[in-house]
């Protein structure tokens, strides 16, 4: 019970350009952002390989776990508390989750759990309840809290409240990714007014809920939301240097099936190329690492490892046409141009991909579908509850309206370069409308 209650003899704020100061008072968040879990975590950045594309975009997921701590901070010091829907015992608990809820994250992240199957929140899992340094210090809390904030994070905990502060279509998560990445980028896309949206925040049973004078700073939230996805998440080029990343990871591992001797043995991949990966493994990873073996593989003799990795350590990126799969020409087009890349030595399984990106900007549950969506519900003057898009015609509009893009990349240097072969260069050329 101490611990519990234990503060800080004075309180520590850490500097931030979204939230100005994220301040912290209780010992168990202070102890917690001390451990080589969570500091891990300021190597590995918060956009991949955005970067590349918006030179700002260096900032890390340690910067982003503490502003989503501090946005929940925020909500239940200021906001829920003293309400009688609240209940103040989840305070810690909602604390826990919002600053550890990305510790499961890799190197690259998504690109590189695709390309291993991995799964960031079951590394999440694993290290707040596994031999970790995080799990030592939240079970000073009772031996059952670190398996109460996993589920807190997996959405299955039985406080449904708690889980929407950091998981559904509102919550601190979003609101914080979204005015970080908006401002390390330097787009003006993100911003929106989250002041109103924490003061209209209100606890309701199982869920939070936006008194209906804030819907409009709600609409305002979704469309930045919306914005952000088309330009930043998905642009072309940032794409382009996923495409190389992953056909990077993709070679390496086959390389290792096939007996290659690496002049830089990738000794900090063995377990994950096995598919035996455990979470201590997993830990020693991080970008400044996976950074390490693509400068080194620059030098490696297999030409099509080498030459991904200095693509991608030189920003000598892929260019990308317009492709639609639906359609039989380009599908037609996409086989002619296979057969012609390997005709010209062109490995067409690392040098001729189609990329895919797709967003749904807001919906509400239907029963039946694989995913629930828990939706926004607006609490009426007389207590009534009603889904944002029966209320709001500019949500309405975007519900369940999902948006996808294909791209084909390719390397238009190689290409040109085929003087060789002119007859194959120029078909390319032509399916290409280059």
């Amino acid at each position: 019970m101490a611990y519990r209650s234990g503060k800080l003899s004075e309180e520590k704020v850490f500097k931030d350009p979204v939230h100005r100061y994220i301040h912290v008072r209780d010992k168990l968040i202070w102890d917690l952002i001390g451990t080589k879990e969570f500091q891990r975590l300021r190597r590995i950045r918060q956009l991949g390989t955005t970067y590349l594309v918006f030179h700002g975009a260096e900032h890390s997921r340690f910067n982003h776990s503490l502003g989503v701590y501090e946005i929940v901070r925020r909500i239940v010091d200021d906001v829920f508390k003293g309400r009688p829907e609240w209940n103040e015992d989840d305070r810690l608990l909602s604390l826990c989750a919002a600053l550890l809820h990305d510790l499961g994250h890799g190197p690259f992240s998504h690109s590189f759990e695709k390309v291993f199957h991995l799964d960031h929140e079951k590394f999440t899992r694993d290290i707040l309840v596994g031999d970790t340094e995080v799990n030592e210090v939240l079970r000073r809390m009772g031996d059952d809290f670190p398996k109460k904030v996993s589920e807190v994070i997996e959405k299955t905990y039985e406080n449904k409240q708690v889980v929407s502060l950091i998981s559904s279509q509102i919550d601190a998560d979003r609101m914080d990714y979204l005015q970080r990445d908006a401002y390390f980028t330097g787009v003006s896309y993100g911003h929106f007014d989250m002041e109103r949206i924490l003061r209209v925040m209100r606890p309701r049973e199982d869920q939070v809920v936006i008194k209906q004078s804030g819907m409009h700073a709600v609409e305002d939230y979704i469309m930045s939301r919306y914005q952000m996805y088309w330009q930043v998440y998905f642009h072309p080029v940032t794409r382009s240097a996923e495409v190389i990343l992953t056909k990077i990871l993709h070679r390496a591992k086959q390389l290792h099936k096939d007996y290659y001797t690496f002049k830089q043995d990738p000794i900090h991949f063995y377990s994950i190329f096995e598919d035996e990966v455990t979470t201590h493994d997993y830990l020693k990873l991080d970008e400044s690492v996976v950074l390490y073996y693509f400068q080194q593989w620059q030098e490696e003799a297999d030409p099509i490892l080498r030459d991904l990795c200095s693509r991608f350590m030189n920003r000598n990126l892929f260019q990308y046409a317009e492709f639609n799969p639906a359609a039989t020409m380009e599908m037609k087009k996409l086989m002619e141009l296979t057969a012609l890349f390997k005709k010209a030595g062109i490995d067409p399984d690392y040098y001729l991909v189609v990329d895919s990106s797709s967003d749904l900007p807001y919906d509400f549950y239907r029963p039946g579908e694989e995913e629930e969506r828990l939706p926004i519900h607006l609490q009426l003057p007389n207590g009534d509850l009603r889904e944002l898009s029966r209320q709001s015609e500019i949500v309405d509009a975007i519900s369940g309206k999902r948006r996808t893009d294909h791209k084909l990349y390719f390397p238009l240097d190689l290409i040109q370069d085929m003087s060789a072969k002119r007859t194959a260069k120029k078909q390319i050329l032509e399916l290409l409308n280059l």
